[in-house]
This record gives structure tokens, C-alpha cells and sequence, in this order.
């Protein structure tokens, strides 16, 4: 039997994207109710980087630049932050954020907890948006169900949700130990703590999933699970699966060329 690939992917507004580890595929439905699939292949940042903490940000790093590539090969491709209403939620979001902040009243953890639950705003706008959290519950059956070899849940173990989690608590630390800085070093170190949680988190996200059984991989993964169970996906139709069924089938057929 062949070995089973490790996939991610993506839900958009009208379909979904799925990524291999050097190839990718994407399924979208026409305005005509037709599926028009692309793939290609995947921008890679020193894929053979194992390092702890140096791994993580260059993955997120290749997950971004794909999405330009897919633009430009599917151009009726929707992604989930292009409605006006959710870039209107990033920007009050970061005022708010910067606000809570930039508070005397709250100790400086609550402070980026706050800030960091505000943060996810847009995310969840966009989430609850036409179609979004159907077609994210597609993106999790077809690539779980290709995965396990029977029908999968609209819930997978490997969503970007079971970050929020990790991310929350690094960057709350990360912001903490940035305020301790010398005033001249303060911008700085604010970016090293904003990188390093990320990179924090994804290597904590990692640990999570070798030991899933573990108390506490169970206590961060219970918010990214609420986010995703309760607002970020939601039942596909069978319309949705076949598009997503086609993107799955887009990427693997880019993998083997």
C-alpha cells in the first residue's frame, strides 16, 4: 500500500485548496455550477530545515506565498479575507488590540491575552462567512477521509485552529518579556517576541500532536476544538464535497507528475 501523504489545506469562499508537500491543488464552483480545478507547484523555503523554532515560521511562510500562486492560476478562486466586511473587522480589530495594549488598568499578560482574543475577530468573520465554514468542513472529510481510508468528520487534528491554543499563551509571554526590554531596544525585541511565539507556538503544536493523550496537549487544543466544532465548520453539502474531492484529486495527481 502506498504511503499516505501529509496534506493541509484551506477552505475559500467558493472552494478549497489542498497542499502536499511539494505540490498543490485547488477546486473552485463557477457562478454556472461547473468545478474548475488547478495545481502547481509549491514555493518552498529551505525545505529540508528541521531546526526547532526556525521550521515553523518558514512553513507559515511557504502557506502565504502559495496563495498568490493560486490567484494567478485560478483567478475565480475567492479567498476568505477578500469581503469588504472582514477587512473593515481587521482594521477596528487592530485599534481595539492596540488599545488594550496600550492599557495602565491590566497586567501585562491579561493585557495580550485581551489583545490576542480581539485579534481573532476577522478570523472568525470570515469563518461565519456564505459558504466558508461548509467548505472548510469539506476541506477536513476529504483530506481526513483520504487519510483514514473511511469517511472523516468535518473536525480534523491538524487545523491551524488548535494554534489558537498555543499562540494565545506565546505571545502573551512573548509581548510580556519584549516589555521588559531597555526602552531603545523595546521595537525590537517586540518583533523577536512576535516571530519567536509563532515559531513557539508551531513547534508547541508539533509537541501536541505526538502526544495527544497528554493533559495539557488536551487543555491548548480545547480552544482551537470549540472554535473549530462551533464556528468554523459546519456540515458540507454533497455539492461542496465534490469540489473538494476535486482539489484533493488536483493535488495528488501534481504530487505523482
Amino acid at each position: 500500500m502506498a504511503e499516505k501523504l501529509r496534506l493541509g489545506g484551506m477552505a475559500l469562499q467558493n472552494g478549497v485548496l489542498v497542499h502536499g508537500p511539494t505540490s498543490w491543488g485547488c477546486a473552485v464552483r463557477l457562478p454556472d455550477g461547473s468545478v474548475k480545478a488547478a495545481s502547481g507547484a509549491k514555493p518552498r523555503f529551505a525545505p529540508d530545515v528541521q531546526t526547532p523554532f526556525l521550521r515553523g515560521p518558514l512553513r507559515l511562510a511557504e502557506a502565504f506565498a502559495l496563495l498568490p500562486a493560486v490567484k494567478k492560476a485560478l483567478p475565480e478562486a475567492k479567498m476568505p479575507f477578500e469581503r469588504k466586511g472582514v477587512l473593515a473587522a481587521t482594521v477596528v480589530s487592530a485599534g481595539v488590540a492596540r488599545s488594550v495594549r496600550g492599557s495602565r488598568n491590566l497586567a501585562v499578560p491579561v493585557r495580550e491575552l485581551v489583545a490576542g482574543l480581539v485579534s481573532l475577530a476577522p478570523a472568525v468573520l470570515a469563518l461565519r462567512g456564505p459558504g466558508l465554514a461548509a467548505y472548510h468542513g469539506a476541506e477536513h472529510i476529504s483530506i481526513g477521509s483520504y487519510e483514514q481510508g473511511t469517511r472523516a468528520t468535518k473536525e480534523h487534528e491538524r487545523c491551524g485552529t488548535h494554534l489558537v491554543g498555543p499562540l494565545l499563551v506565546t505571545s502573551a509571554v512573548g509581548t510580556a518579556l519584549a516589555a521588559r526590554a531597555p526602552v531603545r531596544f523595546r521595537n525590537s525585541a517586540k518583533v523577536v517576541g512576535s516571530v519567536g511565539s509563532v515559531a513557539a507556538a508551531v513547534e508547541v503544536f508539533a509537541w501536541m500532536e505526538r502526544h495527544r493523550e497528554h493533559p495539557l496537549a488536551r487543555a491548548l487544543r480545547r480552544p482551537g476544538h470549540e472554535l473549530q466544532a462551533r464556528l468554523a465548520t459546519a456540515e458540507p453539502s454533497g455539492a461542496q464535497l465534490e469540489v473538494a474531492e476535486a482539489a484533493l484529486a488536483a493535488c495528488l495527481d501534481a504530487e505523482a507528475a
